[in-house]
C-alpha cells in the first residue's frame, strides 16, 4: 500500500512538473513577445521623435535625447492641464459673478418698474 501511495505521489509530482514546464514555456513566449513589442514601440518612438529631438535633419538621435523630448512634452502637457484647470476655475468664478450681477440688475429693473 505504501508503495502504491508513493507511486501515486510520484505521478502527481510528474504531472505538476509537466504543468510547471508548460507554464514556463508560455511565460517565456510571452516575455519574448513583450520584448518584440517593446522593441517595435521604441523604434516607432525614435522615428516619430527623431527630427524633433535632433533639432535638424541628418543628425543621429540618441535614446537619451528622445527620452528628454518625451519628458519635455509630458511636462508641457501637465502644465497645459494645470493652466486649463486654472482658466476653467477663473471662468466659473466670472460666470458666477456675472450671474449675481444679472440677478441684481433684474431686481433693480423690477424695483424701477414698481417705482414708475
Amino acid at each position: 500500500q505504501a508503495e502504491e501511495e508513493l507511486k501515486e505521489a510520484c505521478a502527481r509530482q510528474a504531472l505538476q512538473l509537466q504543468e510547471m514546464g508548460r507554464r514556463e514555456r508560455l511565460l517565456r513566449a510571452d516575455v519574448g513577445q513583450a520584448k518584440e513589442q517593446l522593441k517595435s514601440f521604441k523604434s516607432r518612438v525614435m522615428q516619430v521623435c527623431s527630427p524633433a529631438a535632433a533639432g535638424a535633419a541628418g543628425k543621429a538621435v540618441t535614446e537619451q535625447q528622445v527620452i528628454e523630448k518625451v519628458k519635455n512634452i509630458s511636462e508641457e502637457s501637465q502644465k497645459s492641464h494645470e493652466r486649463e484647470k486654472c482658466l476653467q476655475e477663473e471662468l466659473n468664478s466670472r460666470l458666477s459673478k456675472e450671474k449675481e450681477v444679472s440677478e441684481s440688475v433684474d431686481v433693480f429693473k423690477k424695483s424701477l418698474c414698481k417705482l414708475q
